[in-house]
């Protein structure tokens, strides 16, 4: 096989993919930007040799970094969405009938260009939705500044190298802090546990001074291979994650939308981690 794409996320181990047609390549002001189509995958994005969403799984990803924090929260009239470019995010958490206002804060605007153009159906036309503010600008510096109150916030950002390192800080976990609501909920994507387990142990670090619950759940995304990815929860009411699976069922299905992946029993069982999780957590605590 010829011309394979690499990722390049491990030194040592890691996977490739035959584009069957690059569709865009560039170096942004930020990262170096590709999407592609694969014949597995379908269309396939990209940022600095990692791939970031595939067209094929990108369903998996998207509901459980949304359903899980705003099923739980339950009224989350106003959300925070940092990073996301791809619309993903966006496109699932205006789903929800309680939601009023989105920011979405977006470091590089020629990801979500670019996903428009070249993954539509990632945004489904949620950018041009009146509830949604777009606002290119480092989400460190957002959250540091911002005076607003978010009843939930989602942090969807790459791996913690180049652009989204600062996402992984204690800073922003103190500006995340500032600007969430009483009983708001913040998640974000920690990474495959299995290969970067460090990730979390860090996060768990970093989340802790700042808020009374600090978390993770866990759910298989094919793309992110290497074994399980994890998302950090953390909240000041630990209360709001203790949700009855019969009761979260009702919720959902008032919601009145379908998911692919999603469902209460998913979400309940997707907090129950394994030991090599709990341990490397506990040993923090």
């Amino acid at each position: 096989m010829k011309n394979l794409l690499v990722e390049s996320l491990y030194p040592s181990w890691g996977q490739a993919y035959q584009p069957d047609d690059v569709l865009f390549e560039s170096q942004t002001g930020h990262q170096h930007l590709v999407i592609f189509k694969n014949q597995q995958w379908g269309t396939v994005m990209m940022l600095d040799g990692v791939v970031q969403t595939t067209e094929k799984d990108e369903f998996i990803y998207h509901e459980m970094m949304t359903h899980v924090p705003m099923f739980s929260h339950g009224q989350a009239k106003r959300v925070l969405i940092i990073g996301g470019g791809d619309g993903g995010i966006l496109r699932e958490v205006l789903k929800h009938p309680t939601v009023e206002h989105v920011t979405q804060v977006e470091i590089d605007q020629a990801v979500i260009d670019m996903c428009v153009q070249y993954l539509p159906n990632h945004s489904a036309g949620a950018f041009d939705d009146p509830r949604v503010n777009i606002v290119i600008d480092d989400g460190v510096d957002f959250v540091s500044e911002c005076v607003e109150q978010f009843d939930v916030i989602i942090s969807d950002s790459t791996d913690p190298i180049g652009p989204g390192e600062s996402l992984f800080t204690s800073k922003f976990y103190q500006g995340v802090q500032s600007c969430l609501a009483e009983n708001g909920v913040f998640v974000a994507q920690n990474g495959v546990s299995f290969m970067q387990l460090d990730e979390v142990t860090t996060t768990q670090q970093r989340l802790k001074p700042c808020f009374n619950d600090v978390t993770f759940y866990a759910a298989a995304v094919p793309t992110y291979v290497g074994g399980i990815m994890t998302f950090a929860w953390a909240s000041q009411n630990p209360e709001i994650r203790q949700i009855d699976v019969e009761a979260l069922a009702t919720i959902t299905e008032q919601a009145g939308f379908k998911t692919r992946y999603y469902n209460a029993a998913v979400h309940a069982a997707s907090f129950a981690l394994p030991q090599y999780v709990i341990d490397a957590i506990g040993e923090l605590s």
